[in-house]
């Protein structure tokens, strides 16, 4: 399985899953993850961090104080960030040849036409995929899982620590 896409309801850990695979395998991958902004319980935004840099960039890409012409739910989106910083980490990595982390393909991300564009460049590397995914119904998306090079793993409390297990020794035995 060379592009694997992890889809599962909000909050059940696929962004945690993600990084406990990049931790497990110790390899320098590319790309980025997601981060909650919260302030006290309440969450206010989120932010976009590179991954496969000691010193990696991360801002704000959504926060509720943003006031953007992209808009999902109460945040607004910065779409010049997500290309800045997650566009351009995919970008790298394709270019180095490594493992892609991207956390992830959902509606904000969307709103960026450059971002589309790189996700599909980077599912037709040679490059190696990890990528969380939306379970919406977006046109995009659907392409996406529709892919015949594509692994679609739905996440769910019951089976995520073995599905750290089956994709970490799936990423070791690829060439």
């Amino acid at each position: 399985m060379k592009n694997i896409l992890l889809t599962g309801r909000p909050g059940i850990g696929k962004t945690t899953l993600i990084l406990k695979v990049v931790k497990t395998l110790n390899i320098d991958a590319r790309g980025f993850y997601t981060r909650e902004i919260r302030k006290g319980s309440a969450r206010v935004g989120f932010e976009i961090v590179e991954i496969g840099k000691d010193n990696a960039k991360r801002e704000r890409f959504a926060h509720i104080d943003f006031d953007k012409r992209y808009r999902v739910g109460k945040y607004g989106v910065n779409i010049s960030i997500l290309d800045e910083i997650g566009v351009e980490a995919i970008k790298k990595g394709i270019e180095e040849k490594k493992l892609i982390i991207i956390d992830e393909i959902g509606r904000m991300e969307l709103y960026s036409k450059r971002f589309r564009e790189m996700v599909i460049l980077a599912l037709n590397s040679s490059s190696p995929v990890l990528t969380t995914i939306t379970m919406s119904p977006l046109p995009f998306v659907q392409d996406i899982k529709q892919r015949k090079d594509v692994t679609i793993l739905e996440i769910t409390r019951d089976n995520r620590n073995k599905l750290s297990d089956e994709i970490i020794t799936n990423f070791q035995a690829l060439p």
